[in-house]
């Protein structure tokens, strides 16, 4: 029986997750978790084998709870749920810690596949990733930088703005490390927001992870 800490910021999502992996049997949810931080605290009352992390909780950034949650319970298993597929995102969940991770449009089946590969101590990678890469290989088509800018209609200087935004640095440092004012980065992030049909931080870093640009 895996004793599972699942984790959704969503309350309607959590709810359906709970009834699927109940009724997919060998599950027993031993606890619930809609916020970063409630997380960290769950584990050491509710002694799960196994989380299930949703990578967009609401609270301390997923990439920090990753080492956190590794770190204070160190037999605990990790199986990451996102909705990111670049290899670099993934790839930094499992450098991070994670045993495994999914796409949330999986369906319940390989959810709870996944859920038993990490309990029993295997890493996991869902089918829709794995064959991704494994065309890529096949097809020798790496990421192409270029080919992204130009699809998302950004300049050089553009880009290489998104892709500090995406190590998060500030306006300033980028401003600094690309020998320019801080006004000059501020109207190209303006101009990135505009192009690219972003709101926000968040949303453009969204965006540099979906381009395979957030740094490994």
């Amino acid at each position: 029986m895996i004793r599972l800490l699942l984790s959704d910021g969503h309350a309607p999502a959590r709810e359906a997750l709970r009834a699927g992996l109940v009724a997919a049997g060998g599950i027993e949810i031993v606890g619930e978790a809609s916020h970063g931080d409630e997380l960290l605290a769950l584990p050491g009352t509710a002694a799960p084998t196994v989380v299930l992390l949703d990578l967009s909780l609401p609270g301390p950034d997923a990439f920090a709870l990753l080492p956190a949650l590794r770190g204070q319970y160190p037999q605990l298993r990790v199986l990451a749920r996102g909705e990111l597929s670049s290899e670099q995102y993934v790839a930094r969940a499992f450098d991070l810690g994670s045993h495994g991770y999914v796409l949330k449009n999986a369906q319940m089946q390989e959810l709870t596949h996944g859920l038993s590969a990490v309990a029993a101590g295997r890493p996991f990678l869902c089918s829709a990733i794995g064959l991704a890469l494994l065309s890529r290989l096949y097809t020798g088509t790496p990421a192409d930088g270029d080919a992204a800018r130009l699809a998302l209609g950004l300049s050089k200087r553009e880009m290489e703005v998104l892709s500090l935004v995406a190590e998060g640095l500030t306006n300033a440092e980028i401003a600094t490390k690309l020998f320019t004012s801080k006004r000059t980065v501020e109207t190209h992030r303006q101009n990135i927001m505009d192009k690219t049909q972003t709101r926000n931080t968040a949303a453009l870093i969204r965006l540099a992870a979906i381009q395979g640009l957030l740094p490994s």
